[in-house]
Formats: structure tokens, sequence, C-alpha cells
């Protein structure tokens, strides 16, 4: 059969949109369009794809199964997916926590079974107060299982152990703007300016890179999806039910509520508020838990 009809396997290492940038074994990459009918693929999906025929475009003509999927819904309560396959978020914040944050990411984590490392950037600017106040703050996470690693992308510190914690994975950096998402991405790829030029070469567009999900290769091993998109993602389609399962350490309390509506938020007989009470919840958790509950659309707090 002729080379362009050949059906290969790929990775989608770029989304721009309607042409995706698909990689092939060899490590080279071709401006893909996918067929309508197989959905919308996204960075980190591995497809079968057919070369075009010359300088044209190929097709994408399947994707595979996929282990994970991050979605974001949109106005209309329609999901998009944003990106596939992720083993782990990296939950990146300032040394300023902002907790809410913090716990969002976590329950998304949880509830699409994937891996949660925090890791607090910028630890150059913190005092001694701040970094006393950080350990006791952060240390109820690590109580709960969550790795954390300080690090700071400016001087380098903490960013061999953060290689180490990425190698073989493909993980996503998420959390709020200012937190230093990009210098981290920037200290940990140095070559990240050439990469994102290369991609946008290669794709035939030469723009629109910084509204693309791309997917870096990382120096020593390991794959990093990044977009404004994904690094601003938030999840609010689920249920009050499904938040609670979020938060690990609620669920050995969930099945002893006296009702079994209960939403953890003052009802009476509430396991979660009993143990919270008793110290095996931290407070901070419990207020957390409440205010992602009551920002969830009405229709989801039932």
């Amino acid at each position: 059969e002729p080379a362009s009809l050949m059906t290969r396997p790929g990775l989608v290492i770029a989304n721009f949109g309607q042409t995706l940038l698909v990689e092939a074994g060899d490590g080279t990459s071709r401006p893909c369009v996918a067929r309508k009918s197989i959905g919308q693929a996204v960075c980190g999906d591995r497809v079968l794809w057919q070369a075009g025929r010359g300088d044209a475009h190929g097709a994408v003509i399947a994707i595979e199964p996929r282990r994970s999927l991050l979605a974001r819904t949109d106005a209309r309560g329609k999901s998009r997916p944003l990106c596939a396959n992720i083993d782990q978020l990296i939950v990146v914040t300032s040394p300023a926590i902002n907790h809410s944050l913090i716990d969002h990411y976590l329950v998304t984590a949880e509830l699409l079974g994937l891996g949660a490392v925090l890791v607090v950037n910028k630890m150059d600017l913190a005092d001694e107060t701040q970094t006393m106040k950080l350990r006791d703050e952060m240390y109820g996470y690590r109580a709960m299982g969550y790795e954390l690693h300080q690090v700071s992308a400016r001087t380098q510190r903490g960013l061999p152990e953060l290689e180490a914690l990425l190698k073989d994975r493909t993980s996503v950096f998420v959390g709020e703007s200012g937190v230093g998402k990009s210098s981290l991405l920037q200290a940990l790829l140095p070559d990240h300016e050439i990469r994102v030029g290369a991609l946008s070469e290669a794709s035939g567009k030469g723009r629109h890179t910084t509204t693309s999900t791309l997917l870096f290769h990382l120096p020593h091993g390991g794959d990093i999806i990044d977009s404004p998109g994904v690094r601003e993602f938030r999840l609010w389609n689920i249920r009050a039910a499904e938040l609670a399962q979020g938060f690990r350490e609620f669920r050995s309390f969930l099945d002893d509520c006296r009702f079994r509506d209960c939403v953890h938020d003052g009802e009476p007989d509430c396991a979660v508020s009993h143990a919270c009470e008793l110290g095996k919840i931290s407070l901070q958790r419990l207020e957390s838990y409440r205010a992602i509950l009551r920002a969830l659309p009405a229709e989801e707090y039932d």
C-alpha cells in the first residue's frame, strides 16, 4: 500500500485547534487533521494516523483508549477535553498559600485517579517567619500522604528532586497565576522558547502558540503538558457527594452521618463535622470543602 495510507501509531504533542502535531515513533512530527467521526483528539493522546501526500497534512483516524482525561465544562455545560493520559497534577503555589485553591486541585486529582504533588515555588522570597508558618500549614498535607516540595525556579533550589519526580510520568502544572509555573517550566526546560518556536513552525502556523496546548519531553525523562487553559484549570461539573469523596481524609467518616444525603454543612449528627471537632479532620480542610461546595452550581448542590 502507498506510504501515505500506512496507519501508524503516534503521540499528539501540540494542539493548535484544527491542526494537531503528531509525533511518530522516530521522533519526527507531522501536522495532521483529525477525522470528524473520532471526536476531539488532544495533547497527550495516543493516536493512529496516516501521512498526507507530499506536504499535505496527515490524518488522525483513531484515538487509542485514554487512561485519564482532563476536561473543562464550558458555560453551556458541555465538556471540552483539555489533555489526556496524565499521571499527576503538580500543584504549584507560592509561600503565601491559597488553601482553597490547593484543595480544589487536590480534589480534581483524587476524583480523576491522578497523583498530586504540592510544589511551593519562590522559596527564595520566603523569610524565616514565613518558612516556619509554611512548615506548620503544609504538615497537614504531608500527614494525608501528599508529597511536598519546596523549590525556587530562580535559585534552582529543589529542582533535582522535582526532576526525579517528573521522570517516566506525564505531568501537568496547575495553580493560580503569579505562582511561577512558567518560570519553573523554563528552569526545567532551558530551551523552552526554542522548542515552542519549533513546534509552531512544524505545525505550519508560526503563531498562536501562547494559546495552544503543548507537550514537552523533559531532558531527564518524563513529559509536561502545558497551556493557559490547563494551567488555570478548575473543576466545576461535580456533585456534592463526589466532592466529599475528593477529600481523602473524609472518606472513612462519610457512611456514619445520620442522613444519607448529608453534605456536611451543619446538618445534625454529621460524622465529618464530629471528626473535625475531635481533631481527626482539620478545620481548614472542612472550611475549604464548604467553600467549594457553596460555589458549585445550584443543581449540583443537592
